[in-house]
């Protein structure tokens, strides 16, 4: 990946700033688009904090939707080889790609009962975890309530988004 200077971020045309980074939130590059106006940034952390604040100030219509723009994990997009480049690399570290015909079993059911119970997919930031772990996670949070699980579905979102900058973005 090539990394971009936030220096030339904090310059860029606007639509080249959407451009270069319209995949830090997944198939949702409205968050780069509005986050262009915030410039310039003095770190990576000032360039996420914008890019929260305005998930944060979208309302829930918009963040349910930026939720449901997420794969699910090791589901049938992964199985298909239609992820972004993005989420196929951060599945793949955590070896998502090499589930045992049991883990994938149990990853199908609970991706099941998960989207029945809450209309959405499960959402991990998957660097750092490992197939038993992200397992450990779902089944821990398909016990939450919907609301707390819509508040942790974005924290997760939010911390795979920093990840993604910090790849992408150079000082």
């Amino acid at each position: 990946m090539n990394k971009i200077l936030l220096s030339e971020l904090n310059h860029m045309h606007r639509a080249d700033f959407t451009t270069a980074l319209g995949a830090i939130f997944e198939h949702s590059p409205w968050v780069a688009e509005q986050t262009a106006a915030a410039r310039p940034f003095a770190d990576v952390a000032a360039l996420h904090a914008a890019m929260v604040a305005q998930i944060e100030a979208a309302g829930e219509a918009a963040q349910l939707k930026l939720i449901r723009a997420h794969p699910e994990l090791g589901g049938k997009l992964a199985v298909a080889g239609a992820l972004t480049a993005e989420s196929t690399q951060e599945q793949a570290g955590a070896g998502l790609n090499q589930c045992s015909p049991q883990e994938f079993a149990e990853l199908t059911d609970l991706n099941a009962r998960y989207g029945e119970k809450f209309g959405f997919p499960f959402i991990l930031a998957v660097r750092g975890h490992d197939r038993q772990s992200i397992i450990a996670e779902f089944r821990r949070r398909i016990g939450l309530t919907p609301a707390q699980e819509q508040q942790e579905s974005l924290r997760q979102i939010y911390r795979i988004g920093l990840l993604r900058l910090q790849d992408l973005v150079q000082i």
